[in-house]
């Protein structure tokens, strides 16, 4: 059985958005900020669909 990954990165940012890593990054930087987390923390797949309006199903196929 596959597995789904439960945190996001900067890189599935940029396939996701089509924009730059570095918009990804600063993206899941400005996504802490909003979350209250310290910046070793993760961003995880939900927090990112909610922040963004996605749906979080949708998002799964780009990490697969």
């Amino acid at each position: 059985m596959k597995t789904k990954r439960l945190c996001i990165f900067p890189k599935d940012v940029q396939c996701i958005t089509g924009k730059s890593e570095r918009y990804g990054r600063q993206l899941l930087a400005d996504i802490r900020v909003y979350l209250k987390k310290e910046p070793h923390q993760f961003v995880t797949v939900h927090e990112f669909a909610a922040y963004c309006g996605l749906h979080v199903e949708d998002l799964f196929v780009y990490l697969d």
